[in-house]
């Protein structure tokens, strides 16, 4: 009897742990707003076997008298930090994928005429969101945000709230990314937890961007939480003695396009940033927002009305030094300062949308941002979950990033195979892209260019170039393909008439290590640097090559690299996991200084 009364309370706190709904569109600029960060210590239990869920942990019961016990305790167990990886602060959990419980108490002060809002940067991969013992939601997804309106759901003036987050990082067929990649599957609650609080008829969301073409007009589309007509906003650049109305119509939402004069618009070279401040009758909400222009013409790649060639660099989210994942600004000034040394006018965020704090910064040194979701080879493309996923990760990350003038490429895909169903899935989100934020330039980098004996020259057959502003392609002439000829001899016949960029070149090295230039097998930074010669010989003939991006620039973590000379590292940096310069990083800071 008493084992069939646990089965009907599993199944009574199951059905309770899954009233919850998914996360909610998410507010733009969360960090110009009143928040309150949950950062820190968080309480956590690791229930590798699931099965913290029936047992309804999450209600975080005590007991109430001396013959009532529960089997689970938050008290005194484990701590985590929050934001940051599970994998990199216990031993134990190193190569642990599962189900990891996190939770804390806090309180609240919202105003009776205010909201309240629950903020996550991020989780990898799943979880549920459980708030004084019941759900209130749950999300997919480890690079984007979510958020849950939580003002009727909190005991506020400082009263106790418990929240409880049901984290798990399992690899799945159905996921984006899929069961095997490239780069460390790390778990947890990886970005900033907060607090938001707003007016009830708040500012939701706004989208300022200066005209694809035209140096003198800025396009606003502004949405206001209340779906009501007549309601006046107020856009403002001071700088530029700006101060324009719209009104919204019965959804709630405006637009406005409007001349200004005096305009310096943002580039590496002057990456000038703008105070615009968004107003209405309730809300206020402050901003800095470049402005340029960005277009492809022919095979030309236009910022400002003037070609520019992309020198690009990509890297993860990850501080080699730690092992673990970037969160924090001081790990973004990290990354980008190195990038920045290179000589790079662009990053590439491999391969996932990284931290806000990486976006901002980027914006205020002047570096240009390639973002992309994770639809990274291996993807389900005939399954339409599938296809759901990715479509809400790509509406994420736009929502979020859309009035960072320095984001200029959004990548959609990364070395994936054609077929019907490929062709759909991606077509669908280059028409996504296009329709959400037309100032932008989309791609997708492909791995398919192959030597015609025939023509005697590298060729791309793949029909979905011709949805892209820029064809990139990833090649590793001399690491995982071999010369057909003398690197000075070969040419290239892909995609003529569009701009290509080289997303991704280059082969191991251990820093340290030397050996002969000529053999593979020595791991060594001469072949490195031999290879990234050789590469850049090729490069001068692609008579359309407009960018160029090794991969990578730090040596990341990688579950599937067996060589001892990898010890789980894919060793492809141009810097060690220790912030050692390779050769080759030298090699390619010179070719970055020799053009102008």
């Amino acid at each position: 009897m008493k084992v069939r009364n646990r089965i009907i309370l599993s199944f009574l706190l199951l059905f309770f742990a899954i009233e919850g709904t998914t996360a909610q569109e998410t507010m733009t600029n969360v960090y110009g707003r009143n928040i309150e960060f949950l950062n820190g210590k968080w309480n956590a239990i690791v229930d590798m076997y699931s099965i913290g869920r029936p047992m309804g942990i999450f209600m975080n019961k005590k007991p109430a008298n001396k013959t009532e016990y529960y089997e689970y305790s938050f008290d005194n167990h484990n701590y985590l930090n929050v934001p940051s990886d599970w994998n990199s602060q216990m031993p134990e959990l190193k190569y642990y994928e599962g189900t990891v419980w996190y939770a804390r108490h806090f309180t609240t002060h919202y105003k009776q005429n205010e909201r309240l809002f629950l903020y996550f940067g991020a989780v990898n991969y799943r979880c549920r969101v459980y708030l004084n013992g019941k759900e209130i939601g749950e999300h997919e997804g480890g690079f984007t945000p979510f958020q849950f309106e939580i003002t009727d759901k909190v005991n506020n003036n400082d009263s106790d709230n418990f929240i409880a987050v049901e984290v798990n990082n399992n690899r799945s067929v159905d996921a984006i990314p899929g069961m095997s990649y490239d780069w460390w599957n790390y778990g947890g609650i990886t970005r900033d937890v907060m607090l938001v609080y707003t007016p009830r008829n708040y500012i939701k969301d706004y989208y300022i961007q200066l005209d694809k073409y035209r140096p003198d007009i800025i396009h606003a589309d502004v949405s206001l939480s209340d779906k009501k007509s007549n309601q006046k906003v107020q856009i403002q650049i001071p700088e530029l003695n700006v101060k324009q109305y719209l009104v919204t119509d019965n959804t709630g939402k405006g637009k406005l396009s409007f001349k200004v004069r005096n305009l310096q618009r943002w580039s590496p070279q002057s990456p000038k940033l703008y105070k615009v401040i968004v107003s209405s009758g309730y809300d206020n909400v402050i901003e800095q927002i470049g402005f340029r222009n960005l277009y492809v013409e022919g095979e030309n790649i236009y910022l400002n009305g003037k070609p520019i060639f992309f020198k690009s660099v990509s890297f993860h989210e990850e501080i080699p030094q730690r092992k673990g994942r970037a969160f924090s600004e001081a790990d973004a000034a990290m990354l980008l300062s190195e990038a920045k040394a290179l000589g790079v006018n662009i990053v590439r965020l491999a391969h996932y949308p990284q931290n806000e704090y990486i976006l901002r910064l980027a914006e205020k040194m002047g570096i240009m941002l390639w973002e992309e979701i994770p639809v990274w080879q291996k993807i389900d493309f005939a399954n339409q979950e599938t296809f759901g996923k990715a479509s809400s990760m790509l509406k994420e990350m736009i929502s979020r990033d859309k009035n960072r003038c320095a984001l200029s490429v959004w990548g959609v895909a990364n070395e994936t195979r054609p077929s019907a169903a490929r062709d759909k899935f991606v077509k669908s989100l280059i028409d996504t892209c296009h329709s959400t934020d037309p100032v932008r330039l989309v791609t997708a980098a492909s791995d398919l260019v192959n030597f015609d004996k025939d023509a005697q020259k590298f060729e791309l057959k793949d029909t979905i170039i011709n949805q892209l502003d820029i064809v990139a392609v990833n090649k590793y002439m001399g690491w995982y393909h071999p010369w057909p000829m003398s690197p000075d001899k070969v040419r290239w016949n892909v995609a003529p008439g569009k701009p290509v960029v080289i997303s991704e070149f280059g082969c191991e090295a251990l820093y340290g290590k030397t050996g002969d230039a000529d053999v593979k097998s020595s791991w060594s930074e001469d072949f490195q640097a031999n290879v990234y010669k050789d590469n850049l010989k090729m490069f001068s003939h692609i008579t359309n090559l407009r960018g160029v991006s090794p991969w990578v620039l730090f040596d990341f973590r990688s579950p599937y690299r067996f060589n001892p000379n990898q010890s789980e590292w894919n060793r492809k940096g141009l810097v060690s996991d220790q912030g050692m310069r390779k050769k080759a990083w030298y090699i390619m800071h010179d070719y970055y200084q020799s053009i102008k």
